[in-house]
């Protein structure tokens, strides 16, 4: 699972018809779970998910579930959805944030953080919610996603390099972008002020 770590020192690792993007990813396979959206009773479960998923991993900045609460306090979590398992336990999670552009809003948005539950990954699991939350991104009219993480892992489900767009004090080769329609971004991206960077 590719971390969505923001820090400056060091990195690793509403509906509005619009139209789907042509680009399909490969179907994969995912144990069997129910996804759904967020609601205000799962949120400690969330937290904790996310914190338990992450705990130990290299490419972990530690504070992926503060960003999460961060998101959901500031009314930012435009996309939020968890998997949870044939008993209710929830097993996976997923958000995607508004971000700017030249400092200006825009119809762009953030996938991350993502966790799944380290004893149900490799299950296909982060693959379906990320599947998941960009259709329901391309329903909401989104210009598309951009993301921090692994390009050996994203590039299956659309995410390339864009040449134009940057992110201060952020490796550019691990910024990624998966426009709706085609259409590039281009200039200084900002990710929401929770991240704590490039805001």
């Amino acid at each position: 699972m590719a971390s969505f770590r923001l820090c400056r020192s060091r990195y690793s690792g509403h509906d509005r018809q619009a139209s789907v993007p042509t680009w399909r990813a490969p179907r994969v396979f995912a144990a069997r779970h129910h996804r759904r959206d967020e609601r205000p009773a799962d949120v400690s479960a969330v937290e904790g998910l996310i914190r338990e998923a992450f705990a130990g991993k290299p490419y972990s900045g530690g504070n992926e579930a503060d960003i999460m609460a961060g998101l959901r306090r500031a009314g930012a979590a435009t996309v939020a959805l968890v998997a949870e398992d044939g008993e209710g336990a929830l097993v996976g999670q997923i958000v995607f944030s508004p971000v700017t552009i030249e400092g200006r809003p825009s119809d762009w948005h953030a996938l991350g953080p993502v966790a799944v539950k380290p004893e149900r990954q490799g299950q296909g699991i982060g693959a379906a919610l990320i599947e998941a939350g960009l259709a329901r991104l391309a329903r909401l009219g989104s210009a598309g996603c951009v993301l921090l993480g692994d390009p050996g892992y994203y590039r299956r489900f659309g995410f390339r390099r864009m040449e134009r767009l940057r992110v201060d004090d952020l490796p550019a080769e691990y910024l990624m972008a998966r426009p709706a329609d085609g259409v590039e971004p281009s200039g200084t991206l900002a990710f929401h002020p929770a991240f704590g960077v490039g805001a």
